[in-house]
């Protein structure tokens, strides 16, 4: 067997969420973190996704890197190709969705692809073009007070078109609802009326399955990870996917655990506040402190050394008031990268000290503590909750577990039910 699908993924949490996807619909999946080697050994790897950390740099940076990593995974054999975003389309009116979507689409031929964020499982819909995050509009959501991309807007025809030179169609339900072969004659006009990327709605993990049915031979795919649910099977059709998969072995290590949450989405905050009520030990951290030098990294560590009864929380969720205020004092970029790299350093100090087991909340943290850790690859394995599942790191000496959770995602008690998994 050779690699069928590559991914590349703006962020690190996305990125497992889809390797979980991909995993559970029977293909062996591998996730590497950051661009890969020339030579990077995929192993027998049917799909590999690669976690970039591209949602929120410069547009430009983000293209170069999506197009790099792009390149890598066409020259190991991929035949098709994802590009993998939030559920909830994070970005700004300068991108980097439309951006990365461009520059992928003109690399890899292009010819018409489609764009579907849609997550049943965690509440993201498409209907009409227009996203909803569980009963509300993505406008009306937390999501409008997002620290880094603010979604005020909810048609994503109009968002991705303010992004991209590219012409947006959308090709909504009436369409879908009917399967995949009106989906794929959906395609053919939306291309002859000159359209290059087409919204297309989905309410129903069905309807995702019918849109990947109908994506066959499509060389560029662009969406979240539910948008992966029918693509699998395409190649099991063709002979190139054997019938059945086989669960990959999954041992986690165990040791010392420790929970830390940089995100500040409602989810999270959720989280956070039913963990402490159920009595776990929980330090805040504020950038203003960590600026000011009143919190270290030697001070968070010695904390949690001396939390011994349960599984230490350190997190930084606050409500959207608090970021606004931190933001202002110290620039929207920089109280963000303060924590991140933070939690990042007392990863890795922790790891020294026994550590071995790690919950990482917000999908920036995840990816600064993957890094600073020295993580390449990733196997997955249990899911926690829809999108987020235990992993185990490859190629490290000392292995760690890692449940790495887009700061969305997630029941209320995920801090507390963890841990029965691993």
């Amino acid at each position: 067997m050779k690699m069928l699908l590559g991914a590349v993924a703006d962020d690190l949490t996305g990125a497992t969420d889809l390797a979980l996807t991909l995993s559970r619909e029977g293909m062996r999946t591998v996730q590497v973190v950051g661009i890969p080697p020339v030579d990077f050994d995929y192993g027998d790897a049917e799909a590999v996704v690669v976690a970039l950390k591209s949602r929120t740099i410069a547009a430009d940076e983000a293209v170069a890197l999506s197009l790099e990593a792009c390149r890598r995974l066409i020259a190991a054999g991929a035949e098709q190709v994802i590009f993998k975003y939030c559920s909830t389309f994070d970005s700004t009116p300068e991108g980097n969705i439309g951006p990365v979507a461009e520059a992928l689409h003109g690399h890899l031929g292009g010819a018409l692809t489609l764009a579907c964020p849609a997550f049943p499982a965690n509440g993201r819909t498409v209907y009409r073009g227009h996203l909803f995050v569980g009963d509300m509009l993505l406008s009306d959501s937390p999501m409008k007070n997002h620290p880094l991309t603010p979604m005020t807007e909810s048609n994503l025809v109009r968002v991705l078109q303010q992004q991209t030179a590219l012409k947006v169609g959308l090709i909504t339900r009436d369409w879908v609802s009917k399967g995949s072969d009106q989906i794929g004659a959906a395609f053919t006009q939306a291309a002859a009326r000159g359209e290059e990327i087409v919204i297309v709605d989905a309410l129903t993990d069905d309807d995702l399955r019918a849109i990947g049915r109908a994506a066959v031979g499509m060389r560029l795919i662009t969406g979240g990870s539910g948008i992966a649910l029918g693509l699998p099977e395409n190649f099991r059709r063709a002979g190139k996917l054997r019938s059945q998969s086989t669960a990959a072995d999954f041992a986690a290590p165990q040791g010392k655990a420790v929970i830390l949450a940089g995100s500040c989405s409602a989810a999270t905050r959720r989280q956070v506040s039913v963990a402490i009520e159920a009595a776990t030990p929980a330090l805040k951290l504020d950038p203003l402190d960590i600026a000011a030098g009143r919190t270290t990294v030697d001070a968070v560590v010695d904390w949690v050394m001396s939390a011994t009864d349960a599984t230490p929380l350190v997190y930084s969720s606050s409500e959207p008031d608090d970021v606004r205020r931190a933001q202002e004092a110290l620039g929207r970029d920089r109280a963000g990268e303060l924590i991140e790299q933070l939690l990042a350093q007392v990863a890795a100090r922790l790891t020294s000290l026994g550590y071995c087991r790690f919950l990482v909340a917000g999908g920036e943290t995840s990816g600064a503590v993957v890094n600073q850790l020295g993580v390449q690859a990733l196997l997955i394995g249990p899911e926690i909750d829809p999108g987020v599942p235990w992993t185990v790191s490859i190629g490290r000496k000392e292995p760690l577990a890692l449940a790495l959770k887009s700061g969305n995602f997630g029941g209320d008690d995920f801090f507390l039910r963890a841990w029965d998994l691993v």
